[in-house]
């Protein structure tokens, strides 16, 4: 390609698609879910009651995320409720003119405070100002109450559908959460002689998988009543897993290749956890381990395979929960809504979404827009905060809504209404479930023909809804970019420094936890401090990569950050390292090293966080340790940290953190 036609950096990293597996059953659910609706409204004579259920299905459709079944009952029932109460309001409010505008903004602010609470909340506070706009904009079928009882009818069939397998494959997205972390560590093991780069992302992915489990897990023992057998099982073995990951950084400093018997007795584990039956009596086949490294991995493979072969359930009464259940739901909730109500954060994003709604709103009721309420949804999902760069979520919007409208025009001008309209809505609904995983501009493309599909249904416009949809696309864009984005720093100012600059200080405490005067912290303690640290490092990581889609000069400045981010994961694996070679018989660190090494990561992490260029991040240290030490090399990973911060000229500007 010549030059002049090459894509910028962040435009390509935002057109490029995700690799991802295809979703069968989500496929399958959403092309019953979908036209099962419009079959039977049609058979009875209520087309446009079919086409609501079957907008009603949609958003179940975009919702069953999920991979618990329990989780799916919230995922998909919870956010419905919320939806049935938005176009609730917005259906009363029609063609009330500035009553409207200002009710649907109000819904606008409190969507946007409840959505920043979970991904739970973050879903039923889009479909609560999604419903609402479009009850607002459409004149609806019936009594009042019809339309939201068709719309939660459509989502609930899609619950139904997803729970049909639950009687046949309860507890298997569990087991094979927990069998994928397992398999994710035998090939950290198999990776930790090798070179740096694939041993680190190999730890990154572990990092996920791990986190992942536990969400899994974790959430749905609160679900279920008292101590559930097979939910404390599989929380034991994630918890006998921990080990051996801690265990990797210490085989990766020494650099000597695990037999390959080690891995294999790993991915042997993982069989068993995800057939759901214990290890059976065999033997691992493990070889007598040599040195520190090759000993740790060893004791914590074998209680790893001790804990998965156990076989009663009364082995799993008393095993310690070491990680930590989360609240009831009444306290989450109770602290969640705390949250909303005194958070900044909260409040000034519902109020950057509200004055786009507004704006939007306000415009449409002056100027006249045909299908003017297509403004505001794409507004809204535009400017949802957990799904990304709102700057590439507009470029994408606007790209997938053109892509999409190429499949709708040759839908509404070749298909006739009515029974063609079933086979139509069972190949388009696929694509959705399909797609999504790709990125938000395929999920987009998929999305758009089969909402110009339904609108036909309720408008008989046709061929007509494409170019409003897209006139009010490109309007909803520019809305969200100029008053959502551009007003905001904050939303387009990277937030690496402050949340690279937390997650070293906490390393400092963690420094201290292991080796310092807080030494006798439980087992349990220190292994919720590492989690902790690996899951905040993964935030940075996501953060970086949704800077890298910004334009320029966010995007260049936040490429800066890079280097830092790798060292602060480095200093974290050395201290993970040094505290495995403590266990299993090194010398430990004298006080007054402990104490240096965490005073230097704190003053690295107030450098961090006040630097506006890379060369102000700096902490000298002072008398070296013992070169024999075990912290020896956490302090070198420290001093590599502060030597990125020598580097000169525009590539290593920072901004200041915001």
């Amino acid at each position: 390609m010549p030059p002049h036609l090459t894509p910028p950096d962040w435009l390509a990293r935002t057109l490029k698609p995700q690799r991802a597996p295809v979703p069968w059953a989500a496929v399958a659910r959403a092309a019953v879910a979908m036209a099962a609706p419009l079959a039977v409204g049609l058979a009875t004579d209520r087309f446009a009651y079919g086409a609501l259920a079957s907008m009603g299905a949609l958003s179940g459709v975009i919702g069953d995320t999920a991979d618990a079944y329990r989780m799916r009952i919230f995922n998909i029932a919870v956010p419905q409720l919320f939806g049935a109460l938005g176009v609730t309001v917005g259906s009363l409010v029609f063609g009330q003119g500035w009553l409207a505008v200002v009710v649907v903004t109000a819904v606008a602010l409190v969507s946007g405070m409840i959505s920043t609470i979970g991904a739970v909340a973050s879903v039923s506070g889009l479909l609560l100002l999604l419903n609402c706009v479009v009850g607002a904009g459409l004149p609806m079928p019936g009594e009042w109450w019809l339309a939201p009882l068709l719309m939660t009818s459509g989502g609930l069939l899609v619950l139904l559908l997803t729970l049909l397998a639950w009687p046949l494959r309860g507890g298997v997205p569990e087991r094979a959460a927990v069998a994928a972390t397992y398999r994710g560590v035998a090939n950290l093991l198999e990776a930790a002689a090798g070179d740096p780069l694939p041993y680190a992302e190999t730890r990154i992915a572990v990092t996920q998988s791990l986190n992942q489990a536990y969400d899994l897990v974790l959430s749905r023992r609160t679900l279920a009543h008292g101590r559930n057998p097979e939910l404390v099982r599989l929380v034991s073995q994630l918890n006998a897993v921990t080990p051996v990951v801690e265990a990797a950084p210490a085989a990766h400093q020494c650099g000597i290749p695990l037999p390959p018997a080690v891995p294999a007795a790993v991915r042997r584990i993982a069989d068993a956890i995800a057939a759901g039956r214990p290890v059976g009596p065999e033997p691992l086949g493990l070889p007598e381990p040599e040195g520190p490294a090759s000993r740790a991995v060893d004791h914590a493979l074998r209680h790893a395979a001790e804990v998965a072969s156990r076989r009663g359930d009364a082995d799993f009464t008393n095993v310690d929960d070491r990680l930590g259940r989360p609240a009831a739901l009444r306290v989450r909730l109770r602290r969640g809504v705390r949250n909303v109500l005194l958070s900044g954060a909260s409040w000034r994003y519902g109020l950057r979404l509200a004055l786009c709604i507004g704006i939007a709103q306000a415009l449409v009721s002056i100027v006249p827009v045909p299908r003017s309420y297509w403004v505001a949804l794409t507004i809204t999902f535009v400017m949802k905060p957990d799904f990304g760069s709102v700057f590439s979520r507009a470029v994408l919007r606007a790209l997938g809504t053109a892509v999409g409208l190429v499949v709708a025009a040759a839908v509404l001008s070749e298909v006739p209404l009515g029974w063609w309209d079933v086979p139509a809505m069972v190949l388009l609904a696929p694509l959705i479930p399909a797609l999504t995983p790709r990125g938000y501009g395929f999920q987009t493309a998929a999305i758009t023909p089969v909402i110009l599909l339904l609108s036909d249904i309720l408008n008989h416009q046709g061929t007509a809804l494409l170019w409003p949809r897209l006139l009010d696309s490109l309007m909803g864009c520019a809305i969200a970019l100029v008053a959502g984005y551009l007003l905001w720093p904050e939303s387009w100012h990277t937030r690496i420094g402050d949340r690279l600059a937390d997650a070293v200080a906490d390393t400092a405490a963690y420094v201290e936890c292991a080796f310092g005067s807080a030494a006798d912290v439980d087992a349990a303690d220190r292994a919720r401090m590492r989690r902790r640290l690996y899951r905040d490092l993964s935030v940075v990581r996501a953060e970086f990569q949704r800077a890298l889609t910004e334009p320029p000069p966010t995007g260049r400045r936040a490429a800066a950050w890079w280097p830092l981010v790798v060292a602060v994961e480095r200093i974290v694996d050395a201290t993970t390292a040094a505290r495995v070679r403590v266990r299993h018989g090194s010398a430990p660190p004298g006080s007054g090293e402990v104490a240096e090494v965490a005073v230097q990561l704190r003053e690295l992490a107030d450098g961090i966080r006040s630097s506006v260029t890379l060369e102000e991040v700096r902490a000298e240290f002072g008398p070296a340790g013992p070169q024999d030490g075990v912290l020896e090399h956490v302090r070198q990973e420290v001093a590599a940290a502060r030597a990125i911060g020598v580097r000169e000229g525009p590539s290593a500007e920072l901004p200041t953190a915001s």
